[in-house]
Order: structure tokens, then sequence, then C-alpha cells
């Protein structure tokens, strides 16, 4: 496979957003906040701000370069989004046998009558990311997607069950919805 002399992505920014580049080091303010990624482990990769418009860069680029380039502007794109409008995720709590019931303590979540169990499970809710229980409903919403995605992916994980058919035993927490904030 050739190598390709300069893989280069521009993005836009936006009016609103300000980006700030500290060596391989990215921070993006905006409205609702402000995030900062390190991607200083992408070696190869070089970034710069010209014309309102950050510029991702690698010279003598081979298939795995060319990926990076393209993942730092879509880590970027997420930071700009986040801070000017926000990730909500929905979770549904379902139960056919025992009630579940759900509360936030600290930074965690406590889900309690689980399958009849006598002790709770948790969840652990990254900081940033914030709570709110609706019914059966939980929604979580932040300006960091990896934060909020991954406090999300916990409380599936919390009741994740293996011993039973699933087909016919369905309780658990489960996402049916990841959105942008308007």
């Amino acid at each position: 496979m050739a190598k390709e002399i300069l893989a280069m992505r521009d993005l836009e920014i936006p009016q609103n957003v300000e980006i700030k580049l500290e060596g391989n080091r990215v921070i993006v303010k905006g409205s609702k906040g402000q995030l900062e990624k390190d991607f200083s482990h992408m070696k190869g990769i070089n970034m710069e701000i010209k014309d309102n418009k950050l510029i991702v860069q690698a010279f003598f680029a081979d298939a795995k370069k060319k990926a990076a380039v393209g993942t730092v502007v879509a880590h970027v794109k997420n930071m700009i989004i986040g801070v000017t409008r926000g990730f909500r995720y929905k979770l549904k709590i379902i139960y056919s046998h025992y009630p579940i019931s759900v509360k936030k303590d600290g930074n965690r979540l406590i889900i309690s009558n689980f399958i009849g169990e006598k002790s709770p499970r948790y969840a652990i809710i990254l900081p940033g990311v914030n709570v709110k229980i609706q019914g059966t409903d939980i929604i979580l919403e932040g300006n960091d997607i990896e934060k909020v995605s991954q406090s999300a992916a916990n409380i599936e994980l919390a009741t994740k069950i293996t011993d039973f058919d699933r087909r016919k035993f369905m309780d658990g927490i489960y996402i049916y919805s990841r959105e942008v904030v308007e």
C-alpha cells in the first residue's frame, strides 16, 4: 500500500466556539462549558488553527495515520457539539417480575430489588453527567459524550444477567435513545 504525501482534514470552527491548541492538546470553550482532550499519543499528527479552521494533517501517511487524522477531527467535532448543545442518553427501566427501584447517591446510582435480590447493585456515574429519574426513565445529560455514554453503559451493565433466558426474562435497564440536546 502506498503512502500518501499529505493526509489533511479541516474543520470549520463555529462563531460561538473558541479552540485553543497547546501542542497536541485541544481545549474547546463554548456556552455550555469547556472540554479538553490530549492527542499526544497519536504520533505524527500535526494540528494548527488557520482562517477560523482547525487543520489536522499527517505527512507520509499510511492507513493508520490517515485513520488517526479522521479520528482527531471526529473527536473535536463531538467536543464542539458538547460545548454548544450537549448530549442526552435515555434509559428505560423494564421489569415484569420484581419492581426495580433506582435512586441517585452522589456519584453512583443505586439499583434496588433487581430480580428480587436483597443487596442493591451500583453503577458509577462519571463527573460532569447530570442524572434525572422520571418514573421508569433515567435521563443522562452532559457535554462530554464519552462520560455520558460510559455512565449509560455502566448503568446497563449493572443490570446485565446471564443465567436467565433472555427471550422470557427481560428485566433490566436499557439505553433506548441517544441524542444531541436542542
